[in-house]
């Protein structure tokens, strides 16, 4: 009964006319991009008998992932690039800080468990069957979306529930949690406590898993007595961790780097890094570079 505010104002990525459009071709051009490059990865990985694997089973669960997490905020970013306009309903923007949170922690789950199986395929190959059966699969992958929501709900449900008497402008292109908290007219303190305590569990503790993963795999390559193999297997190594690294690195830097609060021109280039560049070249790296990946498209084209 006390919140007086019924929309918020997102300033967006500019503040001229010729840089809106730049950014909206950009971003469309991005969004595009990420919409074929995931649904390719799907048609494919459904269609072609010998993509039955667990491997392709998650690259086809992260790539329905990626497409529903950057559906939540680019098209209304594009929408307001576009049109001019910049602001949003309590409801909307609420929904739409759910749904980022929930998704994106999803992400890093996703990632963590993919680096896992990847770890099993070539450190234990013997084993891989029999370890990455089905049933597995689908518990790894229903645990990532429980976790996901059990540990962003509680901070997220809370934000909500506060009361917004004004002012209403949000330095950002979606609605940030950070920022949501500064424009509340009461306490925020408890609820900045636990955001930066689930933070604290979900990022480092998915980036243990990604980093001793990746570590035990090139401990492996490096025995392979092949150097032809071995710069095969480096190149595809690498490639996912320059993906995982500058997610992490902006991730970190963003939400729980000390003595911030959000709200400047720099975090919006670090929410673009982690929420549509690596968005971008996921499906390229971890799908359509790989031999049997490309074999099957030029097979259905």
């Amino acid at each position: 009964n006390r919140t007086t505010v019924v929309e918020f104002v997102l300033l967006g990525l500019a503040n001229s006319r010729r840089w809106e459009i730049t950014l909206f071709l950009l971003l469309g051009i991005a969004y595009l991009l990420i919409l074929l490059g995931n649904i390719s990865v799907i048609g494919i990985t459904l269609t072609n008998n010998f993509l039955q694997t667990p491997m392709y089973y998650f690259l086809r669960n992260f790539a329905l992932l990626e497409i529903t997490f950057t559906s939540t905020f680019l098209p209304s970013t594009l929408h307001s690039l576009l049109t001019e306009r910049k602001t949003i309903s309590l409801p909307g923007c609420f929904l739409q800080m759910l749904f980022f949170y929930c998704l994106g922690t999803c992400t890093l789950f996703y990632m963590a468990v993919m680096s896992l199986d990847r770890y099993v395929a070539i450190c234990h190959p013997l084993h891989y069957t029999a370890i990455m059966n089905s049933r597995f699969c689908l518990q790894l992958i229903l645990g990532c979306w429980a976790l996901s929501f059990l540990l962003m709900l509680p901070p997220t449900i809370m934000t909500v529930q506060l009361p917004f008497c004004g002012p209403n402008v949000m330095n950002h292109f979606y609605c940030d949690a950070s920022l949501l908290l500064q424009l509340s007219c009461t306490d925020t303190g408890f609820i900045e406590e636990l955001m930066f305590i689930v933070l604290i569990i979900i990022l480092p503790g998915t980036l243990i898993v990604t980093a001793v993963s990746y570590g035990c795999i090139i401990v492996t390559i490096l025995h392979i007595p092949s150097s032809a193999g071995r710069r095969k297997a480096f190149s595809t190594c690498s490639a996912h961790l320059i993906v995982v690294m500058v997610f992490y690195s902006t991730c970190i830097y963003r939400y729980i780097r000390p003595a911030q609060r959000g709200g400047q021109d720099s975090d919006k280039v670090l929410s673009l890094f982690f929420s549509v560049l690596t968005q971008t070249l996921n499906p390229y790296i971890y799908s359509l570079r790989n031999r049997q990946v490309k074999q099957a498209l030029k097979e259905s084209i």
